[in-house]
């Protein structure tokens, strides 16, 4: 049941209600169980389940209902999850499946008619693994078409082919670097790349697709995230943008990923506090998401309502940085923590509490869905929190179970100083009176290896904003933005 228990951790409450409802019309009989088991886990109500279940002892009855329900769960999610795919992609399988099915029945013109239909799509996409299926299939048949040259067409799928080929090798490219990122060993991300695509005599020139391109920075991208150095990653990103560019009109035909690297370079900007640069990509993006009816606009409102509430946080426009977040109102676990954080820096803690109040579930739980490094930051923002707030008899237990869930992770990706930002934190909780001291002071000083205000992350530089202010008797968000700014004034 511990998989079951895990799989519908992942779903949010509207996913829950969604899933009922589908278990509901596809139950055939008004007492089927498994509503009631799914309803009983979500309650956290498992004590003696089997016998709420059946009102007696039947564990095989019950193993079995827990296998249909985990069948069914995956299913859904499966279902789910083609929904938020790039919708061309699963029409252009539709039709090729179709024709297929339309040179079985023998009826061939309506067969050739779909797999052209098909294949004009696949080739406006760049789609080379569906492009390689279409072809075969069409070579497969090609003798009941009198208009097709068969010699043409074998030179357009051994054309295809190569493509395809040349995309599997940027696949195992991936996978390679993936695999160095989780090296102990300090290396670069621009130096792992480089050292992966010589392995693989792959150029990094303008013959990438945009997929690639894409690929690329967000490898890089998630790089600079788990180790907080975006000031290394920036000029590797910046040179990939460049290459994008110069593809001009090609960022409408593949409008998806062009609207995903503008996000990345708009986080990218932000991260290194070059505040006008992300603005200026977000007034990019959003022109973009415009395109088209607006055919993306929902799938990425999230990623640029939280860039630019960032934006305008970090530029002394914090009644309009939470302004903007309140007004949306779909779930979002980011936008709800950046919202904490807002109140936070204005020294509104009860409202600051309670939005982190309203995260009910576990930090595993968060964890699956948002990652390890959104869960840090949620904890610390509670510790301190709770600390403003006068909760001391709560912070010990935070300040331990911090450690003793993060601290051998941290240890390993090289976080060490969010370990000692927390012993910092825990020793002003202790002895609050002795943070003015140059004891103390000193103490900052040597826990942490100064990167420089240019360099440094300013997430990172936020946190320490909070010791900084409590050490010169500052506003916290006055302090935030000395801090930020210093590298521009």
């Amino acid at each position: 049941m511990k998989a079951l228990q895990s799989i519908i951790e992942t779903l949010s409450a509207e996913e829950q209600r969604d899933f009922i409802l589908n278990l509901q019309q596809k139950n055939r009989r008004g007492d089927t169980k498994n509503t009631t088991l799914f309803k009983l886990i979500v309650k956290g109500e498992t004590d003696n389940i089997v016998v709420k279940l059946y009102g007696k002892d039947s564990k095989n009855a019950f193993h079995a209902l827990c296998k249909r329900l985990q069948d069914s769960l995956i299913d859904f999610i499966a279902l789910k999850s083609f929904a938020g795919e790039t919708s061309e992609e699963l029409e252009i399988l539709k039709l090729l499946l179709s024709s297929r099915i339309f040179f079985e029945h023998k009826h061939y013109k309506l067969g050739f008619k779909t797999l052209a239909k098909a294949e004009k799509s696949a080739l406006q996409l760049d789609v080379y693994a569906i492009l390689t299926e279409i072809y075969h299939t069409k070579i497969q048949y090609a003798h009941l078409n009198p208009a097709i040259i068969l010699n043409e067409l074998i030179i357009s799928a051994e054309k295809n082919l190569a493509l395809f080929n040349r995309e599997q090798q940027m696949n195992m490219a991936y996978a390679h670097i993936k695999e160095a990122l989780k090296s102990k060993k300090q290396k670069s991300i621009q130096d792992i790349i480089t050292d992966v695509f010589s392995n693989f005599k792959i150029g990094l020139d303008n013959k990438l697709t945009y997929k690639s391109l894409f690929q690329l920075m967000s490898i890089t991208a998630t790089a600079a995230r788990l180790q907080s150095y975006y000031y290394d990653s920036a000029p590797f990103l910046f040179r990939l943008y460049e290459i994008v560019s110069e593809k001009g009109e090609l960022a409408n035909k593949h409008l998806f990923y062009h609207i995903e690297m503008l996000n990345v370079m708009a986080t990218v900007s932000f991260r290194n506090k070059d505040f006008e640069t992300s603005t200026k990509f977000l007034g990019i993006m959003e022109t973009q998401m415009e395109k088209e009816h607006r055919k993306y606009y929902g799938r990425f409102q999230e990623k640029l309502t939280l860039n630019r509430a960032l934006c305008f946080n970090y530029t002394n426009q914090p009644n309009k940085a939470i302004s903007l977040l309140k007004q949306y109102t779909s779930n979002s676990l980011d936008i709800d923590l950046t919202l904490a954080v807002c109140f936070f820096q204005q020294e509104k803690y009860e409202d600051c509490y309670a939005v982190l109040k309203q995260m009910h579930h576990t930090d595993l739980w968060y964890e699956k869905k948002n990652g390890w490094i959104w869960v840090i930051k949620k904890s610390i923002i509670e510790i301190l929190v709770l600390i403003e707030l006068d909760k001391l008899d709560v912070v010990l237990s935070r300040i331990t179970g911090f450690n003793n869930r993060f601290s051998k992770q941290l240890k390993a990706s090289g976080e060490v100083r969010v370990l000692n930002f927390i012993k910092l934190v825990s020793k002003y909780y202790e002895a609050p009176q002795e943070i003015n001291s140059d004891k103390f002071q000193q103490l900052v000083e040597t826990s942490f290896e100064w990167i420089g205000t240019e360099k440094e992350d300013v997430f990172v530089m936020s946190f320490y904003a909070w010791l900084k202010a409590k050490m010169e008797r500052t506003g916290l968000y006055e302090t935030t933005l000395k801090l930020v700014f210093f590298r521009t004034h």
